[in-house]
């Protein structure tokens, strides 16, 4: 069965990012990412993925870009012109929109799940997670995390399951 769950971490007041770049530095969620996202194929903006120093290892990108002259040195990648065409391309797997504010927007309707790491703080930004609608998702988990020496600002783990 084909799942798509959208992955990010946004603010208070939905902010993703500035100038494409993160906002803040939160270890434990990069280690979550990368345990959920490893071993599957990711969804992603051309801007999402050229923030990235190369790519993520163990992870097949699928970088949707509206330049049809547009190419990657990189193998593991794989450049599609739309979100219909990068979700073509996952079958009976589980897949993830990793970004960036746009691809979320679009991705919202196709997805099965949110994984969300609400960050407990508002920053100003250029790019936004899309408001979450209650009237189509459900909060199904919710996991705390205070600040700490590794961690400036509070955050918590939100998982949403698409409502029937």
């Amino acid at each position: 069965m084909r799942t798509i769950t959208m992955i990010a971490a946004s603010a208070e007041n939905n902010a993703l990012g500035k100038d494409n770049d993160l906002l803040w530095h939160l270890p434990d969620d990069f280690k979550r990412f990368k345990r959920l996202t490893s071993g599957h194929k990711i969804i992603m903006g051309r801007k999402t993925f050229e923030s990235f120093p190369k790519p993520l290892p163990n992870r097949t990108h699928i970088i949707i870009t509206r330049d049809k002259g547009y190419q990657t040195i990189f193998e593991e990648c794989i450049i599609v012109h739309s979100l219909d065409e990068a979700l073509g391309l996952i079958h009976d797997e589980h897949a993830y929109i990793i970004g960036g504010g746009e691809i979320y927007r679009q991705g919202e309707s196709h997805s099965d799940r949110i994984e969300l790491t609400r960050v407990h703080a508002s920053f100003e930004a250029d790019t936004f997670f899309p408001e979450i609608n209650k009237k189509y998702w459900t909060l199904i988990s919710e996991e705390y995390h205070p600040k700490d020496e590794k961690h400036k600002i509070d955050f918590t783990y939100l998982t949403y399951h698409r409502k029937n």
